[in-house]
């Protein structure tokens, strides 16, 4: 009896060789040994081109491997799958903006956190990286108002002292005492310190549990609570609009949540 249990097994495993590979990279992350659990991933993808969860795992084991540019590109290929769950794509975009995030990518972030919460909207984690990056964002546009208003402020300062200079050099008619310059100091206006912090703990396991990327410095919790009420109340709105559209009309069942 265990021989015949064991042959359609054997049978199995050689027909799709690509499966063992997927394992043996599983056991390797799992360990850590994320360089050689890379090779294993795309050793199944060569007997496999495009198959989901080497991809998948390929792009997780090239962040844990701080790989991130790698890791953006394979997690790309991975959330483009549409033949996939919603859930399992939603969380290669959050995957997906953490590696973009690492980067200073952080417009491209911003957009994968929400391609994400388009698929899955009740993910909380997801809610918290869109907002701390939306945060962020913001803090980077002010610096840079900030610094074009201070440029600003040295370039009439710089043409105002040429006048002042040139009327120097140049008095009316030669007569009387050249004009005295009066210069103006330059204007230094601080700057906000950006505070760099890490997204939340993302969805690295191969098996979709696990530890992901480090927490970022905290937002008092009154600030989590009011960015997530408002991205929940952005989606409500969102939802209601599209049940507007649909009034009237058959109701269609969609494999995917977008």
């Amino acid at each position: 009896m265990l021989l015949l249990v064991c042959v359609p097994m054997v049978v199995l495993a050689q027909q799709m060789p690509e499966r063992s590979k997927v394992r043996k990279g599983n056991r390797l992350y799992q360990k850590g040994e994320y360089d050689e659990s890379i090779a294993r991933y795309k050793q199944a993808l060569e007997l496999a081109p495009g198959m989901f969860e080497p991809t998948y795992n390929l792009g997780n084991a090239l962040y844990k491997a701080e790989r991130y540019d790698h890791a953006e590109k394979t997690m790309k290929l991975a959330a483009a799958d549409s033949t996939r769950t919603a859930v399992e794509r939603a969380e290669a975009f959050y995957n997906l903006g953490n590696a973009q995030f690492k980067q200073q990518k952080l417009q491209e972030a911003l957009d994968s956190y929400k391609q994400s919460l388009r698929l899955n909207p009740d993910d909380r984690e997801t809610k918290y990286n869109y907002a701390y990056t939306k945060r962020l964002l913001n803090q980077q546009q002010n610096q840079q108002n900030q610094q074009n208003q201070q440029n600003k402020d040295q370039n009439k300062d710089q043409n105002q002292q040429d006048q002042n200079q040139q009327g120097k050099d140049n008095p009316q008619n030669g007569e009387g005492d050249p004009q005295k310059q009066q210069g103006q100091p330059d204007k230094q206006q601080g700057q906000p310190d950006q505070q760099q912090g890490q997204p939340e703990n993302g969805k690295q396991n191969p098996d979709n549990q696990g530890e992901g990327a480090s927490s970022p410095s905290k937002l008092s919790e009154k600030e989590q609570e009011q960015m997530l009420d408002a991205i929940q109340a952005c989606e409500d709105r969102t939802q209601e609009k599209l049940k507007e559209k649909k009034k009237g009309k058959g109701v269609i069942r969609l494999k995917k949540n977008w």
